[in-house]
């Protein structure tokens, strides 16, 4: 399925930021595609700047990497509801929260980079299975309207638009 076949009532607007910052993309290229580029990107943050946050009050890039892998997670556990047709209304979550209890600074660029992989590689699996029915199915998470498509369209533009971020204001 492609981006451009997204249909408004399909998302929240809000996340267009994310999703502008794709083409119009296959939603299985964009995670795989997504999970390379992010890979190389990765590899060439030095260690020593995991901890470097470019204001007061922001987050590390470490931080920033584990917010990544936490809202995959989230947004990939909502798809794979949503997919089976469970309908049931899902709650929101405090990102700041979670980025408290990362402990990002016991965490290593190679331990990162292994979990990222890890829950890459399970999205991947999950959205190469689904047919286009179950794509289309549409719940609700955090009070929106959301589709199993919209959710990992969003997977793959949060973790770009993330990067933009770091190469600009912590780089």
């Amino acid at each position: 399925m492609k981006k451009s076949e997204l249909g408004a009532e399909e998302f929240n607007h809000f996340y267009a930021t994310y999703l502008n910052t794709l083409g119009d993309v296959d939603l299985n290229e964009a995670l795989l595609k997504g999970r390379d580029w992010f890979t190389n990107f990765l590899s060439e943050l030095p260690e020593e700047k995991l901890q470097h946050r470019y204001a007061t009050g922001k987050w590390t890039i470490a931080e920033v990497l584990l917010h990544l892998i936490d809202t995959e997670r989230i947004f990939q556990y909502r798809a794979f509801r949503f997919s089976r047709n469970d309908m049931t209304a899902l709650p929101g979550f405090e990102q700041d929260g979670y980025v408290l209890e990362s402990e990002s600074e016991k965490r290593s660029k190679e331990d990162i980079h292994k979990e990222y992989l890890t829950v890459r590689n399970a999205t991947i699996t999950l959205f190469e299975q689904m047919s286009n029915k179950k794509l289309k199915r549409v719940g609700t998470a955090s009070n929106m309207p959301w589709s199993v498509a919209a959710l990992g369209f969003v997977i793959s533009g949060h973790q770009k638009h993330h990067a933009n971020i770091i190469t600009e204001r912590y780089l």
